[in-house]
């Protein structure tokens, strides 16, 4: 479904398919990196915490709006 809805989205299926290898690729923007991380760090929360370099990376690059939503996203995806 997800997939899809990126697909249709524009997303490529190159970029979907590195999508599991984001920290060893030069595909994604810092921005979208840091949007990785942060999902990565949100849906471990009960393990890790959330790291405080998990929220060091996300915060520059987004609002404090676009950071409470991303994290609703992240939440309601799980």
């Amino acid at each position: 479904m997800h997939t899809a809805d990126a697909l249709k989205g524009g997303e490529t299926t190159r970029r979907l398919a590195l999508l599991p290898t984001w920290r060893e690729t030069r595909l994604f923007s810092e921005r979208e990196q840091a949007a990785l991380r942060w999902t990565e760090a949100i849906t471990r929360v009960s393990e890790t915490h959330v790291p405080d370099e998990d929220w060091a990376a996300v915060r520059p690059r987004f609002s404090e709006q676009e950071v409470m939503d991303l994290t609703l996203l992240i939440i309601a995806s799980c």
